[in-house]
């Protein structure tokens, strides 16, 4: 083989030595880029058959209903931060609230509906709701409770407690459901009944309400599901990590009280402290002309 020809077999190789490797990185595949870590996934949720509120069963045979349901349940799964919040919160509040709901003839499940209401958070709401229940003034002023820049009752957990049930039992004995009994605490009883009328329903499931009252129940739900079975999406916290309230006992005055930080220090509190406990004394004292009594909680 002369030089020539050897020349030509040499750069006709390389060629096809470079075309083969060339045509080996186009076909190599790229792994995708992740913004999280490799062990990080979102998971879809499968909606529990069982799902209801009070017993009432959540038709997820529907197509809208599924989706509305599965709506509110990733929303309260995924939102982790909020989920934990709450599980903690919860811990502290529902021993409170369980023998309250017992008490009042409320089921159990309304519990879920206070926490979707105010996330047992002691603020007011854009509208002026209040306390756990979130009641308007003239709604709590409506069912007996003191409402004033002195004493707000919406803010003691056994009166306004009270005051939910009696509200929700009304419902339930207009609509004979306890589903919508949940929706006209959102929506009021009369915006309710006259969108049933008028869309000749009877129904939660069936209506077109409000956007908010559209995932109002829903909510309460999806809560009570996440709330009732935490490890099962995803949380994990020791006992320890839970929220609780002091052992207290309660005592009756009858008389104003002039300076509540001098009358806290009388139980050894502080009057941030005595106000956690009492949150309904909205000031510094207690004006009482009319000689009312009233129970206020100290330590046990």
């Amino acid at each position: 083989m002369n030089n020539t020809s050897f020349r030509f077999l040499s750069l006709f190789s390389v060629l096809v030595i470079t075309l083969l490797f060339f045509n080996a990185i186009n076909k190599t595949e790229v792994a995708p880029t992740t913004n999280t870590h490799e062990t990080y996934k979102i998971k879809a949720l499968k909606l529990p058959a069982n799902l209801n509120l009070a017993g009432e069963r959540v038709p997820l045979e529907i197509p809208d209903i599924k989706e509305r349901m599965d709506r509110e349940l990733l929303v309260n799964t995924y939102w982790q931060s909020n989920g934990l919040l709450l599980i903690k919160r919860a811990h502290k509040y529902f021993p409170i609230l369980e023998p309250l709901l017992a008490k009042y003839g409320l089921p159990d499940d309304f519990k879920f509906l206070a926490m979707a209401e105010s996330g047992f958070i002691d603020e007011t709401s854009s509208v002026g709701a209040a306390g756990m229940w979130h009641f308007m003034k003239a709604t709590g002023k409506e069912y007996g409770l003191e409402i004033n820049d002195n004493v707000d009752e919406r803010y003691n957990i056994e009166k306004s407690t009270r005051v939910a049930a009696e509200y929700l039992k009304k419902a339930k004995n207009q609509f004979n459901s306890w589903t919508l009994a949940a929706a006209a605490y959102n929506a009021g009883n009369y915006g309710v009944a006259k969108r049933l009328q008028a869309q000749e329903v009877n129904n939660y499931y069936d209506a077109k309400l409000p956007d908010e009252t559209e995932r109002y129940v829903f909510r309460i739900i999806a809560l009570k599901e996440v709330i009732s079975n935490p490890k099962k999406y995803g949380f994990v916290y020791d006992n320890e990590d839970l929220y609780t309230l002091p052992a207290t006992r309660t005592i009756t005055i009858d008389t104003p009280i002039v300076n509540i930080t001098t009358f806290a220090k009388n139980y050894g509190l502080s009057y941030k402290d005595f106000k956690i406990l009492n949150p309904w004394l909205r000031e510094n004292k207690l004006n009482n002309r009319s000689r009312k009594v009233y129970h206020i909680k100290v330590p046990l």
